[in-house]
């Protein structure tokens, strides 16, 4: 087990600079700038299900909204409540919007790295250890940079870590929010890490910060303090031995480049609890529709096609296929989806509250190049 006795020595071998850049409460910040007027007000970007007025859920809030205990992921009659004597602004969603922000201030980050790895709509991993000589000090000012070009060309805050790893450098960005700077160097580290909340690492959810509680781990210097045998012993192997390399702040994870696009998919809110097939093809169909553009916009087929269905308790089911030859006829894709979602309904007793669409395997529309990247998008 002598590979687990230092991993900090361990992880120093290889000394990287990594960036994690945020950009701040994205798509409300993307609507402040697109009226600005909104700006200094309670902006709530929304997730509106299509049941009622204002059924559904809060997508983003600016931290002005936050101030009165609004936050992702509350119905909007709550976040309605909260603001009721207050002049906020509630918006629906806006995905290609956003996108085409996103997709702007991308182009920017990439240009600053010497590998680039988008991990999400408003987030990006940046390699810059080869064009900083592996100095934090010029990590700092890179990142200075970085962010002014932003603020400049786009109007948007963001805040960036920076650490010897990709881990770090997350922990480090969520620190200090919104328009924040961190720089953890490497011997920083453990003193960075130990007295944070242990719920600050990636897959500690509620219950297993319960069950570590319960063991007196409250935060990652607690976590850091138990064997790697023991954690193994608590949680299972693979994820005794990721808590115990996250905890002592060791990631050896690359930054990669995730290349053009390994799925897309869209998921919509049901205007009922169903389990008719019609009513459930018709919000399909929209999907397909989705889909079968954006294929287009990429000249892509894709070879892979799978149904999301979300059910009243929430739970989550899926069923896939995979073709004979790679499509973007949006007949044929709807084809296949009805009879995904008939199979679902034949082998589930369970009414459908959300359903999605998720298309993968993909081809060149122009040639049968295999495509193996990465972009997820969502439709309400």
């Amino acid at each position: 087990m002598s590979l687990w006795k230092n991993p900090v020595e361990k992880q120093a071998s290889q000394p990287r600079v990594i960036m994690l850049v945020d950009l701040d409460y994205f798509f409300a910040q993307c609507e402040e700038v697109r009226n600005p007027s909104l700006r200094n007000k309670p902006v709530v970007v929304c997730v509106y299900s299509g049941r009622s007025g204002e059924s559904g859920v809060v997508s983003t809030a600016n931290y002005e909204a936050r101030k009165y205990g609004v936050k992702s992921g509350i119905p909007i009659t709550v976040a309605k409540k909260r603001l009721a004597n207050v002049d906020a602004v509630f918006l629906p969603v806006d995905h290609d919007y956003y996108d085409r922000v996103s997709e702007e201030v991308m182009n920017i980050l990439r240009n600053h790295a010497d590998v680039f790895e988008q991990a999400g709509v408003d987030e990006a991993y940046l390699d810059v250890s080869e064009r900083v000589g592996r100095s934090f000090d010029k990590a700092r000012e890179l990142a200075e940079k970085i962010k002014e070009e932003v603020r400049r060309s786009k109007g948007l805050t963001c805040s960036i870590g920076i650490g010897p790893n990709k881990l770090v450098a997350k922990i480090a960005a969520d620190s200090q929010k919104p328009d924040g700077l961190t720089v953890v160097k490497p011997e920083e580290v453990q003193g960075f890490l130990s007295p944070l909340p242990v719920n600050r690492l990636i897959g500690v959810g509620a219950k297993t910060q319960s069950r570590m509680e319960s063991l007196g781990i409250k935060t990652i210097g607690d976590l850091a303090g138990f064997s790697v045998q023991r954690l193994v012993e608590l949680f299972g192997e693979k994820l005794g031995i990721y808590f115990y390399n996250a905890s002592h702040g060791v990631d050896n994870r690359p930054v990669e480049e995730k290349g053009e696009t390994a799925s897309i998919s869209r998921i919509s809110t049901l205007r009922e609890d169903t389990r008719d097939t019609e009513a459930i093809m018709r919000k399909a169909g929209e999907l397909c529709d989705e889909i079968q553009a954006e294929l287009a916009r990429r000249r892509l087929k894709a070879k892979q096609i799978g149904i999301i269905v979300i059910s009243k308790d929430t739970s989550v089911h899926s069923r896939s296929k995979t073709l004979a030859q790679p499509t973007s006829n949006p007949e044929a894709l709807k084809k296949d989806v009805r009879e995904l979602f008939e199979r679902f309904l034949r082998e589930s007793g369970l009414e459908a509250r959300r359903v999605g669409v998720k298309v993968s395997g993909f081809v060149r529309g122009d040639s049968q190049r295999r495509l193996g990247s990465f972009i997820q998008g969502e439709a309400e």
